[in-house]
């Protein structure tokens, strides 16, 4: 016996769970006559008919709830092959795609850690934001901030909440005094002045400085005294820490967070799942210092501090 035309097997599956031709259009993305087509082409192709049409609906036939049974099971054996074959080499280097800033400031200070722990993973860092084409660049994953929009088809996990806050080289002026001094900007988060200052209460500096092209050159700025620049608690925890920058109004989240993006589910990857583990980690563990430390006693309302604990920054389902 020939058999039908996978296509016609596909339309029927959808047409079959719904038994309406109209959802399984919309799950298609196809019109509502595609599917009328399709179905009638495998009815005549099998000499059967698989739905009975009455008052505008259609229902199953014994034939068409027998074929359902087999195209089902079809179906899940070929997405159950295709992941197998789709299955990354276990010894296979894990692609990671990260932005500049965030590469140089956090991540790759800390990778060490990341390959003492798990030995058998070796990360390859590819430097870049934004949407990434993970088949052409040869990418595995990529950890951006979500301040655009990424393929709803992509696996994305939340790693942390995003928190900023003014930041400057120790000494520059006291700290009472931060808000005469000149505000410097980065072409790649142009909102971030204001964005700080909805979340914490707080007006930036009176003096609009220099807009640098990069986040990362307006936080070297700041730290060689050329004004006060908005730092990401994540990027300036190892300045604050060697006192290289302060942070004299601590830090409040301001609305945006940090994922990890997939082609492929995580489950899938035990690279990229042990990756996602080691990354919430690292990312709860630095925000608990950042927002505690090199911070005044005094912090605004719903700004962090060190006077106090802060909001815990792990996401939900971490603790």
């Amino acid at each position: 016996m020939k058999l039908p035309p996978l296509n016609s097997l596909r339309v029927f599956d959808a047409a079959a769970r719904h038994e309406a031709f109209g959802r399984a259009a919309q799950e298609l993305h196809v019109t509502h006559g595609a599917v009328s087509r399709q179905i009638k082409l495998l009815e005549e192709a099998l000499g059967l008919t698989l739905f009975e049409r009455r008052n505008r609906a259609v229902f199953l036939t014994d034939a068409g709830r027998q074929l359902l049974a087999v195209t089902q099971g079809l179906f899940e054996q070929l997405r159950a092959g295709l992941a197998q074959l789709q299955q990354p080499d276990a010894g296979a280097p894990l692609v990671v795609s990260c932005e500049p800033t965030i590469s140089m400031m956090w991540l790759i200070p800390r990778l060490p850690d990341f390959q003492r722990t798990h030995p058998g993973v070796q990360v390859h860092l590819y430097a870049a934001g934004g949407a990434v084409d993970f088949a052409a660049q040869g990418v595995d994953v990529a950890f951006r901030r979500n301040d655009f929009e990424w393929d709803a088809a992509l696996h994305a996990e939340r790693v942390c909440d995003e928190w900023t806050g003014p930041v400057r080289r120790p000494g520059t002026e006291p700290a009472a005094d931060w808000i005469d001094g000149v505000a410097l900007g980065s072409a790649t988060r142009p909102r971030a002045w204001r964005q700080w200052a909805q979340a914490s209460g707080h007006k930036p500096p009176r003096r609009a400085g220099p807009v640098y092209e990069h986040f990362y050159l307006s936080l070297q700025a700041a730290a060689a005294g050329l004004g006060v620049a908005i730092g990401s608690a994540l990027m300036a925890r190892d300045a604050l820490q060697d006192h290289r920058l302060e942070a004299p109004l601590g830090f409040a989240r301001d609305g945006s967070a940090y994922f990890l993006l997939s082609p492929r589910p995580f489950a899938n990857d035990p690279r990229a799942a042990a990756f996602l583990a080691w990354l919430r980690q690292e990312a709860a563990r630095t925000l608990r210092e950042a927002v505690r430390g090199d911070t005044p006693a005094r912090a605004a309302p719903g700004v962090a501090g060190a006077g106090a604990a802060p909001p815990d920054p792990t996401p939900a389902g971490m603790a």
